[in-house]
């Protein structure tokens, strides 16, 4: 992995660009390419806090701030070739007068045949401005491949002289996809350190160590639930193309082999509440991997190219935690404005642009749960076949459906009896969706608290239907304009033929 990074920031240099940004933590790691790719090169470095620093030995040689320094060393590339390696300076970068000296820099290495000059930016933070914005290069190492993950792993247990099965290295391999070298070898030391040993427990070790990862970096939100697939009344086509794929996630890597498609995630279309959100934590719970939110609005950043920095961090981040549910709410709303006129709606779509193309490309198991309302001024593109494995359309619940929905709240709270007349309570509820029926439950058991019963009779319920106005009746028009959408485009129903 270190080799192949290596090469293709070597091919920048010689194509000269001018100023390569590398998004990176860890900067042993870069330090190691930069002596590999610049033998026989000057390299004058910067630290915030010493100034000019010896780039082999990491001794200070001059105390200065970040101007004076490149103003000492941007004439070097007239002697020699050279490297100018700055660390952490994403707070300078909005500086004027450090913005003209790197543009300075930058146009030299372009222009002049005398001049060879690169700089490096190294920092965990990407900050980019305008004037320098077609000057950079941003560069991302790869994260290691399975292959080097498996090498990274048989490394360490040889030189612990730990057996392990094979079977168990696969399957800690996987999970240990989306992580840097740096991470496994951490969350190695942790297994052999809590254990002695590595196996098959570990994975439980190396998911709890990712949650971290979310928790740090404040991009992606991780959910806590208790919902299973038995909360969700009705939608059983749904349930049952879940229960399929949540079988390939129990045994990955044998899927894998067998030659099985990661699967990719699905859309989920149609009336709100009913049971879409339910739904992205069910599947979590079905596959029994972690479930995180993606807030689009989180993501958006004053300065340029930093809301696209901080969607391409957001996603990475969703593939280092990986096995996990990645669940958009509301992606309507999110990508809101994609293709309109003005600065807003331009980040917009090309953070939607962004998401499209990872989408179509990723490789990971990374599972999105995409669920939406209104779809009426999404781009077509995100709904062709590609994006997602399936496009399901969740309906109002029918009347079984709504049978379902009442004896599973009512069985939750402890509440329900033979006494109850589900085929009464099917006629009231017409144009209820699942919300509605919750609340009626709820409204239901307080009053009998409060006038001391102890059961609930199908009275009691049709008195709490008749106060509750349902979805159907306030919100008549959005409804009509959903179905009217749905019946363009060719998506699944959630629920068979035979519920309704």
């Amino acid at each position: 992995m270190q080799k192949k990074f290596e090469d293709i920031l070597a091919s920048y240099v010689d194509a000269l660009h001018p100023i390569i940004y590398i998004n990176h933590f860890d900067f042993s790691v870069i330090d190691d390419a930069l002596k590999n790719i610049g033998q026989g090169v000057k390299i004058a470095e910067f630290n915030n806090a010493l100034g000019a620093i010896d780039f082999q030995t990491k001794s200070p040689m001059l105390e200065c701030d970040l101007e004076h320094f490149l103003k000492l060393s941007m004439d070097d590339g007239f002697e020699i070739d050279t490297f100018i390696v700055l660390k952490d300076v994403h707070q300078e970068m909005e500086h004027p007068k450090i913005i003209a000296l790197l543009k300075r820099i930058a146009e030299d290495n372009l222009y002049r045949d005398d001049y060879h000059c690169t700089v490096f930016i190294v920092s965990s933070k990407t900050v980019i401005p305008l004037e320098l914005e077609n000057y950079i290069t941003v560069f991302d190492i790869p994260l290691p491949t399975n292959i080097e993950i498996m090498a990274i792993i048989n490394d360490f247990i040889n030189d612990l002289n730990i057996q392990a099965p094979q079977e168990v290295l696969n399957d800690i391999t996987l999970s240990f996809k989306g992580l840097n070298e740096f991470q496994i070898k951490q969350i190695l030391n942790l297994a052999y350190q809590d254990g002695g040993c590595i196996d098959a427990e570990d994975k439980q070790l190396i998911l709890k160590e990712k949650e971290q990862f979310i928790k740090k970096a404040g991009m992606l939100e991780i959910v806590n639930f208790r919902e299973t697939i038995n909360d969700i009344g009705g939608l059983e086509n749904l349930k049952e193309w879940l229960r399929k794929k949540a079988k390939i996630f129990a045994s990955l890597d044998k899927a894998i082999k067998f030659g099985v498609d990661i699967p990719k995630g699905i859309m989920i279309i149609g009336m709100p509440g009913c049971g879409k959100s339910l739904t992205a934590k069910a599947t979590a719970d079905l596959f029994q991997i972690p479930l995180v939110r993606l807030d689009v609005g989180r993501l958006l950043g004053k300065y340029v190219g930093e809301s696209e920095d901080n969607m391409r961090k957001a996603l990475k981040l969703s593939e280092a935690i990986s096995p996990c549910v990645l669940w958009i709410d509301e992606i309507e709303k999110a990508f809101a404005g994609v293709g309109g006129d003005g600065g807003g709606s331009d980040v917009t779509t090309r953070l939607f642009g962004q998401f499209l193309t990872w989408m179509q490309e990723k490789e990971n198991t990374v599972f999105i749960v995409a669920t939406a309302n209104d779809i009426s001024k999404m781009p077509p593109e995100f709904l062709r076949k590609g994006r997602f494995d399936e496009l399901f359309f969740v309906d109002l619940p029918n009347g079984e459906e709504r049978r379902k929905i009442l004896e599973i709240h009512l069985k939750k709270r402890s509440k329900w009896n033979k006494g109850i007349d589900s085929i009464a309570l099917i006629k009231e509820t017409d144009g209820f969706n699942g919300a509605d029926l919750e609340a009626v439950v709820k409204d239901t058991i307080e009053l009998a608290f409060i006038d001391g019963r102890t059961t609930l009779t199908t009275a009691n319920l049709i008195k709490s239907i008749k106060d509750t106005k349902s979805i159907s009746s306030t919100l008549k028009e959005k409804i009509s304009q959903i179905k009217e959408t749905i019946s363009k485009i060719d998506i699944k129903p959630a629920s068979r033929a035979d519920e309704k």
